[in-house]
């Protein structure tokens, strides 16, 4: 990518990078061949997520840079600069032969951002994270050659990590976009209105949700606990490994941690430990 997109003026970077994630992003993991494709995916992730997040453009002019995008993908369109990201990944796909149908998920997704602010209960929440994170998973299984029998383990993972990434961003995504993925139901039988996450720290009303939440996504990352066990590719099965741990290290860390308070993440040492741990472990019982 030569930042000609940048100067068109339709991306709006954020500075954020693959360091930010809470997985790792084309990995040593990943076999050398279709590294080049992880990294098209992501940044193609990582453009139209920043568009939905940026909170210098309204949501109509977010959706119709979003359409733009989607008509990349769809190869409607193939030669704007400002979508080259997009063409990129059109490339990608016809080369390998994986569906545009993850990419079109996550431009919905992304659109939705730009307009939902609220989701009333669980299984609302549940239903965007399987347009904004589970075709992250599905793409990987895919480029693999992986039966998508495996979706649904690899949903319930990459579904769980959006929702703790959701939880170690609530105060700054409803203080900066007014976005809260809390869910209402839960807040309301809490006694909690959304103002309550402009605090210092967290009432114990809201660490009570905080740990149904966690509840909840515990049960995922449960039901992803046989995806590495299942994987044909070996390479494939170690990333997973090593993403299911670190998942389920956040989750433990989230509870004992306020988010309202202090930035929660694992550390360096934390991470690099946890991938290694669960790649191990992935190859090991594989």
């Amino acid at each position: 990518m030569n930042g000609n997109s940048n100067l068109t003026g339709i991306e709006i970077p954020s500075g954020k990078d693959k360091a930010y994630e809470n997985f790792p992003v084309g990995s040593l993991f990943v076999p050398p061949r279709l590294r080049p494709h992880v990294n098209t995916f992501y940044s193609f992730a990582r453009a139209i997520d920043d568009i939905a997040d940026s909170n210098s453009i309204e949501a109509p002019e977010k959706i119709e840079r979003l359409t733009g995008f989607e008509n990349a993908i769809l190869g409607k369109d193939k030669t704007s600069p400002g979508f080259s990201k997009a063409h990129s990944m059109r490339q990608s796909l016809e080369e390998t032969g994986v569906t545009n149908q993850h990419c079109i998920e996550l431009i919905k997704a992304f659109k939705q951002d730009a307009s939902k602010l609220r989701y009333e209960n669980w299984d609302e929440l549940i239903d965007y994270c399987q347009m904004s994170a589970a075709p992250v998973g599905r793409f990987l299984l895919d480029l693999h050659g992986e039966s998508n029998k495996k979706y649904k383990a690899s949903d319930a993972l990459c579904n769980a990590l959006q929702i703790l990434n959701h939880l170690q961003d609530c105060k700054d995504d409803y203080l900066t976009l007014n976005r809260v993925y809390l869910p209402l139901d839960w807040m309301k039988n809490n006694g909690l209105e959304v103002e309550c996450l402009d605090a210092s720290k967290s009432r114990p009303e809201l660490k009570s949700l905080i740990h149904r939440v966690l509840d909840s996504t515990a049960e995922l990352i449960n039901l992803a606990q046989y995806l590495p066990i299942d994987l044909a590719n070996k390479r494939l099965a170690m990333e997973a490994g090593a993403i299911l741990n670190v998942a389920s290290r956040l989750e433990k860390i989230l509870r004992r941690k306020d988010p309202l308070a202090e930035s929660v993440k694992l550390s360096r040492s934390q991470y690099v430990l946890g991938c290694l741990f669960g790649a191990s472990k992935a190859l090991i019982t594989g």
